[in-house]
């Protein structure tokens, strides 16, 4: 079975969830405090885990960046409706997605499900071998453990940008609709208005710094998408 840890603070919420991913097939422990939270995740074998923002001794997002300091393990978010400073510093710091509270147990399922889908094949926390390296001229990324580099130097990239680049280097040298890359990366189609991926693109760029021609990494064709150049 998949084992997943559910991280939140209300009792009544985390019992509903649990009877619902349990009759789903997967395998649920739950703790209701941050510290017990990170303790459990970076300890045991789990495939995904679930962590509420907001909960005692220690919140959601300090406990995702405790996480991630240790482990690679899928992170899905639960957030409160309409905060979307939280969403964005939790995709940022390392997030695989987020759930807006109150939410329905089949629409967590169906997020847990995505990203679970997303994760196929970069190996499980307790062991499996991670995916192999993937390799774009000058930039090389470990999907499995999310480090990159670039000219034989670490790379730093947040959560989001690091699902972006790792879309586009996938396609190098083709040109991607941002509606894909929204799909590919975050399983969720471009809202409208939504320029999210254009201001991350402009930070990735920036760290890529630009070609012996003067010209940007990735290059772009205004209002179809973006193209990861290969040398």
């Amino acid at each position: 079975m998949i084992k997943i840890l559910l991280v939140d603070d209300d009792v009544d919420l985390t019992s509903l969830l649990s009877q619902y991913l349990a009759r789903e097939g997967f395998e649920v422990t739950t703790v209701q405090d941050g510290e017990a939270g990170v303790s459990q995740a970076i300890s045991n074998d789990y495939a995904l885990v679930v962590l509420d923002i907001m909960m005692p001794r220690l919140s959601g997002i300090e406990a995702l960046r405790r996480i991630r300091a240790a482990s690679a393990v899928p992170i899905l978010m639960l957030t409160a409706r309409g905060d979307n400073i939280d969403r964005i510093v939790g995709l940022d710091m390392g997030a695989d997605d987020y759930v807006p509270k109150p939410c329905t147990p089949g629409e967590l399922v169906a997020r847990i499900r995505a990203i679970l889908r997303r994760a196929e094949g970069r190996g499980s926390p307790g062991g499996a071998s991670l995916q192999r390296m993937l390799r774009v001229g000058d930039l090389t990324l470990w999907p499995g453990s999310r480090r990159a580099a670039w000219r034989g130097a670490a790379l730093e990239l947040t959560g989001t940008e690091f699902r972006l680049l790792e879309v586009l280097a996938r396609h190098s040298g083709r040109l991607v609709s941002k509606q894909d890359i929204s799909l590919q990366a975050f399983d969720r189609p471009l809202a409208r208005f939504d320029r999210r991926i254009d201001v991350h693109i402009s930070s990735i760029r920036q760290k890529l710094g630009a070609r012996p021609d003067g010209q940007s990494w990735i290059q772009s064709v205004r209002g179809l998408g973006y193209q990861l150049l290969e040398d």
